[in-house]
């Protein structure tokens, strides 16, 4: 105790006064300030994985385009053979000077399967077992095509009818292997519109077969000759100018 009588230890009243005023103890300084709140992001759902079985989206692509290969191929299938039929029974002119070549549009077909087989199967062992018969019957088939086809035909006269200018009298001349072939026709019309009718075939694989010459014999008749002398006169319909026969000669 001390000489007022308290005990040693005891808080004073001065003390505790001293601890009222005092407040809490300052923060410490050694410390970092608090960081700032990353930004919120956007949820961005993950990207899913295609399925088990299912292309991707690239080979999807493939297959795609090499569906568009093999239907511009069957287009032009379908064009060459209404070509064809044009040519016999009185067609359009447009489309048998455009389409009626078997021979370079059937290469372009074969050019164009062939890349389809490329581009839509990435296993070398499925393309050998698509490719192999392919090419394999080309290779076959081509000799056949050069001899029955023979090379294209080229115009070499193109003569209008006397008191008629919707018709003209046009030949085509080409060869097969080494025999010249000659084809006589009639266009009627004009433009986009006219129509060709086949009058004559002409095979030279023997000499007095040849055509030697196609003339009109009047607005609606055609004179043809051989080189053998024998004569040929085919009568056209006044109205659509279609022949009343055709002509063969080899």
């Amino acid at each position: 105790m001390d000489g007022n009588g308290r005990a040693t230890g005891e808080p004073t009243s001065e003390d505790s006064t001293t601890r009222k005023t005092a407040g809490p103890p300052p923060p410490p300084t050694h410390l970092a300030p608090p960081h700032p709140a990353p930004p919120a992001r956007a949820h961005v759902p993950p990207e899913q994985p295609d399925q088990p079985g299912r292309p991707g989206r690239w080979q999807r692509g493939r297959r795609a385009i090499a569906g568009g290969l093999l239907a511009l191929a069957l287009l032009l299938i379908a064009l060459v053979y209404a070509a064809a039929r044009a040519a016999r029974n009185g067609g359009l002119v447009v489309l048998i000077e455009v389409f009626h070549h078997p021979l370079p549009y059937g290469a372009a077909v074969l050019a164009l399967i062939v890349l389809a087989v490329l581009v839509g199967f990435r296993s070398r062992g499925t393309r050998a077992l698509l490719l192999v018969p392919i090419l394999g019957g080309a290779l076959l088939v081509s000799p056949l095509a050069l001899f029955g086809f023979g090379s294209a035909p080229h115009r070499t006269a193109d003569r209008p009818a006397p008191g008629r200018s919707d018709r003209s009298l046009v030949i085509h001349e080409g060869t097969a292997v080494i025999d010249p072939l000659w084809w006589v026709s009639v266009d009627v019309g004009s433009g986009l519109t006219a129509h060709r009718w086949r009058v004559g075939y002409f095979n030279g694989d023997a000499p007095d077969n040849a055509l030697a010459s196609a003339q009109w014999d009047g607005p609606d008749r055609i004179r043809l000759a051989t080189e053998g002398g024998e004569v040929f006169v085919v009568a056209l319909d006044p109205a659509t100018g279609r022949p009343d026969h055709q002509v063969r000669a080899g």
